[in-house]
């Protein structure tokens, strides 16, 4: 991974009845650090060694390395510790009996992110949104969706405010259609009552007639 410290261990094990001293080695050390880079291992026991390689810009073309580890080990004096490991005892022309294991460094590709679920899979969950045909969520589907959604919803209110008026109108026009009616009675009574007392008719039922004339034709104009 690009720009990351990238660690890996590596684990010595001492099967035999001696101290071992070891001494790792790498080709390139500006790039890698190794710790510890020497110590012993007592017998029968092991050693973990962390190498550390500093972080990189880019990784080459061909995910190739040349980059080596040495490790060297050879049998210590009984009791031995890390003080006492000096890197003279590594020195092959010294005589010592020097075991020597060569390792390539490995460019391992970073792990692939896991594979998305789908949501309607997820026990006890409600899909948020529509499945196309290849499986995967549409946003644009489920934008349109709530559009749909609620445009519907607003007709219904649009429609249901429109009867509303529709009924309140036709109340009033059937209440002035039925006080038109009473108001034609009224004058046809007082029609007859005039004629009755063969008398002229008098100011106050013109005024009345009059009156009642523009009561209706007002509520006329409003229906």
């Amino acid at each position: 991974e690009l720009r990351k410290q990238i660690s890996c261990s590596l684990n010595l094990s001492n099967k035999t009845d001696n101290y071992v001293a070891f001494k790792v080695k790498t080709t390139n050390p500006k790039k890698y650090c190794v710790r510890p880079n020497t110590g012993v291992v007592p017998p029968r026991s092991t050693c973990n060694v962390v190498v550390t390689m500093q972080a990189q810009k880019e990784a080459p073309t061909d995910m190739q390395c040349k980059d080596k580890f040495l490790l060297q080990s050879l049998v210590a004096s009984p009791g031995a510790t890390p003080k006492d490991i000096m890197a003279e005892m590594f020195n092959k022309e010294s005589g010592h009996n020097v075991e020597e294991c060569k390792l390539r460094v490995v460019y391992v590709p970073p792990p692939r992110p896991p594979s998305p679920v789908r949501e309607g899979s997820e026990e006890g969950s409600s899909p948020r949104a529509s499945v196309s045909d290849n499986g995967s969520f549409n946003a644009a589907e489920l934008t349109s969706v709530s559009r749909a959604h609620v445009e519907r919803h607003e007709t219904q209110d649009n429609s249901y405010d429109a009867r509303s008026l529709i009924s309140k109108l036709t109340e009033e026009k059937n209440s002035a259609i039925q006080q038109n009616s009473k108001l034609q009675q009224e004058l046809e009574l007082l029609r007859h009552e005039a004629k009755r007392n063969q008398s002229g008719i008098p100011f106050i039922y013109v005024f009345l007639v009059g009156l009642i004339g523009i009561i209706l034709g007002y509520l006329l104009k409003r229906t």
